[in-house]
């Protein structure tokens, strides 16, 4: 039998890293092997990661906009405030709306990782249903199936 794990990202500095991850989005650390950090969210990350792979330290790519940590949230409004609090945020895009409703935003960690932060799909469907939308309407609005509205009505 095989089972993923998690996902790795190459740091350059783990306590710069573990400190972000912990402080902007409540990472617990699960696992504290020094160079390599093991959070609450299912990833982890290793610092001096070319060593560790046996590859070209200037093979490690940074900034390589190919792929994301996503992490939602319930109440995006006060994500914002505390990102707007954060030192040297880099953002990929200032926060937007989707045709499928929903408001993310997209910035880079500090070794140039693209984190996504969206609101809750579950937050948005309840809303359009509290304002009177059927659940069929909701699941057209956001584009997804009307299991997923009626689990969220659940919640």
């Amino acid at each position: 039998m095989m089972k993923f794990q998690l996902a790795l990202l190459a740091v350059k500095d783990v306590e710069v890293s573990k400190k972000f991850y912990k402080e902007l989005f409540l990472q617990e650390v699960v696992l504290d092997l020094g160079k390599n950090v093991t959070f609450s969210g299912g990833f982890a990350i290793q610092e001096d990661f070319a060593w560790l792979a046996n590859v070209e330290k200037d093979s490690v790519l940074k900034k390589s906009n190919n792929m994301e940590l996503y992490f939602e949230v319930e109440d995006f409004d006060a994500f914002l405030q505390k990102l707007d609090r954060f030192e040297n945020i880099n953002y990929v895009h200032p926060p937007k709306k989707y045709e499928w409703q929903q408001r993310v935003v997209r910035i880079y960690d500090p070794d140039h990782h693209m984190i996504e932060i969206g609101e809750s799909m579950a937050v948005i469907a309840r809303r359009y249903f509290a304002e009177g939308y059927s659940v069929e309407e909701v699941a057209k609005m956001i584009q997804h199936p009307t299991a997923f509205v009626e689990m969220c009505l659940q919640d």
